[in-house]
């Protein structure tokens, strides 16, 4: 595949990437080049329409991992919050689908949920209830990826990822016996392009390294996807 990674710069690119580019071309479109070597390098906002629409150029694919900044309890922060994860995100799927791309997955988080680490989370069907800023616009991101699926006839699959690392520091924080939904980010990348194979219209999917299903029942995810952390403690 010729993968468009849009926000591939950012936190969750930086550690996916490396995986995503092993067996498939890779452009990310961010305002920075990305840490990973042997991409290409399209440089963009997610609100610049006509940019994205040049950077699908040459694509059949799609992962949108655009974050903004973090300064979530200021105002420029609910700014960027709604810019990336609502406007932007229509944005790039409606130029994806100008394109004639029909295969896209958008980088969710489990934070749609409030009180995260004190739940068990039985299927994707428990309903998002977080009120921040980011948790509350990343649900909002899964709604516009449900509409382009009934608008444009995309797939789009909503990863609901937890805390993605870089596979050293995913085995160093992670122990044996101890329930952690952190995830590794080869587990992340595998998910990611399991995605990009489904043809399912939307679908929503929890996505961690909970491989005990201690607090997240990922059957979804193994159903459709094929897909389950592989990634082991080592201590």
């Amino acid at each position: 595949m010729n993968i468009l990674a849009v926000g591939g710069s950012g936190i969750v690119g930086t550690i996916v990437i490396p995986f995503l580019r092993g067996d498939h071309a890779v452009r990310v479109y961010d305002l920075a080049p990305p840490k990973a070597d042997g991409c290409d390098f399209v440089s963009g906002t997610v609100t610049d329409h006509q940019a994205l629409c040049a950077a699908t150029s040459g694509t059949d694919a799609l992962i949108y991992m655009a974050m903004g900044n973090q300064r979530w309890a200021e105002w420029d922060g609910s700014q960027t919050a709604m810019d990336v994860n609502v406007k932007g995100l229509h944005f790039a799927l409606r130029a994806a689908a100008e394109a004639g791309i029909t295969q896209a997955v958008y980088c969710s988080t489990m934070s749609v949920y409030a009180n995260l680490q004190h739940r068990y989370f039985i299927d994707e069907d428990v309903e998002p209830d977080e009120t921040n800023i980011y948790g509350f616009t990343k649900w909002l991101g899964e709604e516009v990826c449900r509409n382009a699926s009934r608008r444009w006839a995309m797939n789009v699959s909503a990863l609901r990822l937890c805390l993605p690392l870089a596979p050293e520091d995913w085995r160093a924080r992670v122990r044996r016996d101890t329930p952690d939904f952190a995830t590794s980010g080869d587990d992340v990348a595998r998910a990611m392009l399991a995605a990009l194979d489904l043809r399912a219209g939307f679908q929503a999917f929890m996505i961690g390294g909970d491989y005990e299903g201690k607090i997240l029942n990922m059957a979804k995810a193994k159903r459709l996807l094929g897909w389950e952390p592989a990634a082991r403690p080592t201590q």
